[in-house]
């Protein structure tokens, strides 16, 4: 489609455009891709001014900027279109949405497919090859089940919900509306619960349930454990990367993100739009306030307030992290001065 044609579909999400110069560029579009391997006939996006010397590189025949007249200007002199947002990384999801659709199978049941009796099926449900589903599950409408998916008794899945080939959905689980669960995960699995006595560990029965509020996506070979008794909760619009462990009786609030390998014991209670990167630690029953963030494998053992930011393990501010970062570095330089200084006052 004409670049004229993109906007117009994106309404007020653009702010500014190359349409609306003196001399406008209206290429056509074909497709969307990385700066970096942008092509004739593409689309891509500038996120920052820092990134400028790609404006001047890239091949792509239009692209999306921040407001900066800077890089409207080069994208004028190379006579590149652009569509200018306050947000051009959201922007570009959207135009990624309207270039490209993921598969999506159209309502069947596959032959192949073992349904007991009892599960209630709702309308325009896909069912693929091989997949379980156990005594008194129910299936909410539209929802898709791909290949060797395994549905433990009294599992209940909201509509326009996904699950992707070989994950599995243990007893009682609920899953709300629009969720998305990736290949692998594991949801509702039993928690890691055994009493220590003289003669070994007793294992404490997992008689909870694990609940996805509706909108969470939940990465593949991620896991998420019921607990003994109440439940394991992930708030509305979360998500989880993969390789993620959300231990037992853990209370996860909504718009959170956790990425790759970030690991929850038992009790830890997160807030509201609380970010924890890569391989971020939580002990046992810590609490994390609204909006805080722990970086990049961060040990947390113990609680966090509301905004904070903390790194390091174990963890700490994250503006008294960087201080002694640039200390750490400085080590074996302040050690020789210190062993002078002791040679000179004991000698």
């Amino acid at each position: 489609m004409k670049l004229s044609e993109l906007v117009n579909k994106l309404d007020s999400e653009a702010i500014a455009c190359s349409l609306n110069q003196t001399n406008p560029v209206d290429p056509d579009i074909q497709g969307v891709a990385a700066i970096d391997d942008a092509v004739a006939g593409t689309l891509s996006y500038i996120e920052g001014p820092k990134f400028a010397t790609h404006v001047e590189a890239t091949n792509a025949s239009a692209l999306i900027l921040p407001m900066d007249e800077l890089l409207q200007t080069q994208a004028n002199d190379r006579r590149i279109g652009w569509v200018a947002g306050k947000e051009p990384r959201l922007l570009f999801a959207k135009v990624i949405a309207i270039f490209y659709q993921p598969f999506q199978p159209h309502p069947e049941i596959h032959p192949t497919a073992v349904i007991h009796p009892t599960a209630e099926i709702g309308k325009n449900v896909y069912i693929g090859a091989h997949v379980v589903i156990e005594a008194r599950a129910k299936i909410d409408d539209r929802v898709c089940i791909h290949p060797n998916v395994v549905i433990y008794p009294d599992v209940e899945i909201g509509e326009n919900t996904l699950l992707h080939a070989n994950c599995s959905i243990h007893e009682r689980s609920q899953i709300g509306k629009n969720c998305v669960i990736y290949s692998g995960a594991v949801i509702g699995g039993e928690g890691f619960g055994f009493v220590p006595t003289p003669d070994g560990w007793y294992k404490m029965q997992q008689s909870g349930r694990v609940v996805l509020e509706d909108g969470v996506e939940v990465g593949s070979n991620t896991t998420i454990d019921r607990p003994a008794v109440g439940e394991t909760r992930t708030g509305k619009n979360t998500k989880l990367d993969n390789l993620v462990q959300i231990g037992h009786g853990c209370k996860i609030g909504k718009n959170c993100a956790l990425a790759a390998q970030v690991g929850l014991a038992g009790g830890v209670k997160i807030g509201n739009n609380v970010i924890l990167a890569g391989q971020v630690g939580i002990a046992n029953q810590a609490k994390i306030g609204d909006g805080a963030i722990a970086t990049a494998q961060a040990g947390v053992h113990n609680d966090i307030a509301p905004g904070e930011i903390v790194s390091s393990s174990p963890a700490i501010p994250y503006k008294i992290y960087l201080k002694a970062s640039a200390i750490y570095k400085r080590l074996p330089e302040i050690y020789q001065s210190v062993k002078q200084m002791k040679q000179i006052l004991m000698p």
